[in-house]
């Protein structure tokens, strides 16, 4: 079996030039009755968002289809929106009495549970995980970065020192990020659970800067250089990584998950879905695997498990003449052994290679950077080294 690997790993690191990348397909959210709906974030194998239905604005959740979706809407409320989500529950806000007030549910309208501060003017949450729910409360006409667990008791004022204002967009791992406004201006940064921990993101150069997400160490947000670029970050303002697609007037990256993107590029004018791997070069308009006619479209979450990615969105359907909530999805190409979000490279070649000796002939699970069972037969073996080096040579 080595013998084998070996003569044929030479040829193959030259063979890989090209190959047609593995497609997206598009999934049509939008509920029966609705004039408009919107998915804001995915995790998890849902989505959530709204949907506007007899003129009202109401929260919803999705399980991949427009049939699921459930209305997360509570009794009372004049209106709501569904921002955030986790394994267990969503977060976002509801108008009651007049008043905009943070809140999270479980699965159901009826599970909704309050968030909004005593004292607060209004509330907003935008983001969960692990039990931890951010947002912003409006106290004295300025806004507060807020961190809350689980009740409007827990709430926890966020706010740098010196700001003006501020805000968090986004949670996870105990980590939070969003952006404060001070004299000199909005500036993007991180928190580990109080305002004291802020650290100051904005790149340098930059007029302004937002981070909207974080995961795995990775912060996404935009900069104001000159006009707004999509990027990331590394936990620094240093470490800032410009992600504006060539020919683009404006770009926001507002989602990341493994070391993957998705928001939005202005190109020829229109707003364009965008999914990005890390760099500029790397961008990829969702919009052109859209079906019919469609104008603008933005995507704002991004999420993968073991065997496919998916971008949650909306876009205007010319042909409906209305917003509808969308769902981009893509298999992982085989070759794309280490499930970076790519069609397959020298690193997956050399990862694969090293699970297949180490786990040919033995029990599975097995495999340090991924699963050698390529054809899925329980049994690593000659087959799946060669589906990989078909994969591998010849694109997805």
């Amino acid at each position: 079996m080595m013998e084998l690997r070996c003569a044929v790993c030479a040829s193959v690191l030259f063979a890989l030039a090209g190959g047609v990348s593995a497609q997206w397909t598009v999934t049509n959210l939008h509920p029966t009755g609705a004039t408009e709906s919107r998915a804001l974030r995915v995790e998890d194998g849902r989505q959530v968002g709204l949907a506007i239905i007899d003129g009202q604005t109401r929260a919803g959740l999705w399980s991949g289809t427009a049939a699921s979706f459930v209305d997360l809407h509570p009794s009372g409320a004049s209106s709501s929106i569904a921002r955030g989500l986790g394994i267990d529950q969503q977060v976002g806000q509801v108008v009651l009495g007049g008043v905009e007030r943070a809140g999270l549910w479980s699965g159901s309208a009826a599970s909704f549970v309050g968030l909004h501060p005593s004292g607060a003017d209004t509330s907003r949450a935008v983001r969960c995980n692990n039990g931890q729910q951010v947002g912003d409360a409006m106290i004295g006409g300025f806004a507060r970065a807020a961190l809350w667990t689980g009740s409007a008791a827990s709430w926890v004022s966020l706010h740098p020192s010196g700001a003006l204002s501020s805000v968090a967009l986004g949670v996870r791992d105990g980590l939070q990020v969003g952006y404060a406004d001070f004299s000199a201006g909005t500036r993007a940064g991180m928190w580990s659970g109080s305002a004291a921990t802020w650290i100051n993101l904005h790149p340098a150069g930059a007029s302004s800067s937002i981070a909207y997400c974080v995961h795995d160490g990775e912060q996404a947000g935009v900069s104001l250089v000159g006009t707004f670029h999509a990027g990331i970050w590394r936990g620094s303002a240093a470490s800032w990584i410009d992600m504006h697609p060539a020919g683009a007037t404006f770009s926001h990256a507002y989602a990341t998950y493994r070391g993957r993107q998705a928001g939005s590029a202005a190109v020829g004018g229109v707003l364009r879905a965008s999914y990005w791997r890390g760099s500029a070069e790397s961008w990829v308009d969702l919009s052109a695997f859209l079906s019919g006619s469609w104008g603008e479209t933005l995507a704002g979450g991004i999420w993968s498990d073991d065997t496919h990615i998916y971008v949650a969105g909306r876009g205007f359907n010319n042909d409906t003449g209305r917003v509808e909530a969308l769902l981009w999805s893509r298999p992982f190409c085989p070759a794309d052994y280490n499930r970076t979000g790519d069609e397959g490279d020298v690193i997956d070649f050399l990862d694969f290679l090293n699970d297949f000796g180490t786990c040919a002939n033995e029990p599975l699970p097995c495999g340090e950077s991924g699963n050698p069972d390529v054809n899925g037969d329980t049994n690593v073996d000659v087959l799946d080294f060669l589906d990989f080096l078909d994969s591998f040579g010849n694109g997805c």
